[in-house]
């Protein structure tokens, strides 16, 4: 699962959710990209399951790029445990996805193929996404 080899500091604040992507919000590498139309976390596992179904529905062809992280470490306190006593463990890692963020990109297949996918990976992740092309 991703998450971040080292942070500075273990846990974080949950931070506000507003606003939109300029950075990262162009296709870069790839042909097609997966663009995000709602601000979210996305966790790790989201992730990695959008990027399983996109190798599957790609038939491992032409090349594909993330342009996310799971940088954010969301904690969480086990079910029936009283108030207080500091915050909890760290229980998932999330990326902090932005209206206008490509998430993903492709190249290499054609613009069906990679159509297909992206919407397959787009079930997968929980934010509403579009496709887009450079």
């Amino acid at each position: 699962m991703l998450q971040p080899k080292k942070s500075k500091f273990r846990k974080e604040f949950r931070g506000k959710r507003r606003g939109v992507a300029l950075r990262g919000s162009t296709v870069a590498f790839g042909e097609y990209g997966l663009k995000a139309t709602t601000v979210g976390w996305v966790s790790a596992r989201q992730i990695e399951a959008a990027r399983k179904k996109i190798t599957y529905a790609t038939k491992r062809a032409g090349r594909y790029w993330m342009r996310l992280f799971p940088h954010k470490p969301i904690t969480h306190k086990p079910v029936g445990v009283k108030m207080g006593s500091g915050k909890g463990d760290i229980d998932k890692y999330v990326a902090v996805v932005k209206p206008g963020m490509i998430l993903f990109e492709i190249s290499g297949v054609t613009e069906q193929a990679a159509r297909e996918a992206f919407t397959k990976a787009g079930h997968k992740l929980s934010v509403k996404t579009t496709f887009v092309k450079k």
